[in-house]
């Protein structure tokens, strides 16, 4: 670009092109076509408010100006209910019936506070506008109430339940631990049954308690419980069932055996642990 050039391009002020008003398969469309036919109505945007009937037209006129609403200037109403009345007309909208009827009613009561009455026909018939004014105040409440039932909160809208599955808990029932002081008390049980059969012979029995042992084991099965009295023979005495429950106690103490109690001063059953020598050999040979 030379001197002269750049000096001309300084000297022409920049300018704004012309925006396309659409676009049509790549092509920019600045110009509208001769041939095109818009109906004067063929868009219509309007704002308005909307009402759910005459009553709330009325009510939102008054709080619009502040008008105390037992003091009502029919006058004023009633022309600014009119001219809704119209535009509603203009907007080519459906125009209820009881809009109509009630600016009838609106009419009606102008007309009787514009026509002078004897005082004594005023006292009698009252205010035109109290009729008017009572259902105002009746609907005004209603419309409150249903507003403030609105604000509360709505499932669905401000509040969404949640459901979370609980997770599934296996609970292990444990027995009960055997108190000593239950064992002692099962025993003495046995001990008074074995009194029944004291005699007065005297003999000398050996009694060993590692045999003892032996035979407790052979009686007892790790699959299924005895209880704890069986393992007693009372017609042995004193000597026979202390000398058990020896076998008893040092079965316990090598964890062979177990004691089990299902509710509190309940029965006590035994169930050994696992299977002894005494039982292996025994198995085999029965096999």
């Amino acid at each position: 670009m030379t001197g002269s050039e750049e000096s001309i391009a300084e000297a022409t002020p920049p300018r704004q092109e012309e925006m396309p008003f659409a676009v049509v398969q790549g092509e920019a469309i600045t110009t509208l076509p001769k041939d095109l036919y818009i109906p004067p109505d063929a868009l219509e945007v309007f704002l308005a408010e909307t009402f759910e009937g005459p009553l709330d037209l009325l009510l939102y006129l008054i709080k619009r100006q502040n008008l105390n609403i037992l003091d009502l200037p029919i006058a004023e109403i009633t022309h600014q209910y009119m001219e809704y009345v119209e535009v509603m007309k203009d907007l080519h909208l459906e125009l209820a019936g009881e809009y109509l009827v009630m600016a009838a009613m609106l009419a009606e009561i102008k007309s009787r506070m514009l026509l002078p009455r004897p005082a004594e026909a005023e006292e009698e018939e009252g205010d035109p506008r109290a009729e008017l004014v009572r259902r105002l105040q009746e609907y005004e409440r209603y419309k409150q109430a249903a507003e403030d039932l609105d604000r509360l909160p709505r499932v669905g809208r401000e509040i969404f339940p949640t459901a979370v599955a609980a997770p599934e808990l296996k609970t292990v029932r444990r027995p009960p631990e055997v108190p000593l002081q239950d064992v002692l008390e099962a025993f003495r049980d046995v001990m008074r049954r074995a009194s029944m059969y004291e005699h007065h012979h005297v003999t000398l029995e050996p009694l060993s308690v590692r045999e003892r042992m032996s035979i407790v084991l052979d009686r007892i099965r790790s699959d299924r419980f005895i209880e704890f009295g069986r393992l007693f023979t009372v017609e042995e005495g004193r000597s026979g069932v202390v000398v058990t429950l020896l076998a008893l106690l040092e079965l316990i103490k090598q964890s062979l055996i177990e004691l089990v109690q299902t509710e509190a001063y309940g029965p006590i059953h035994v169930k050994a642990v696992a299977a002894s020598p005494v039982q292996a050999e025994n198995d085999g040979s029965e096999s």
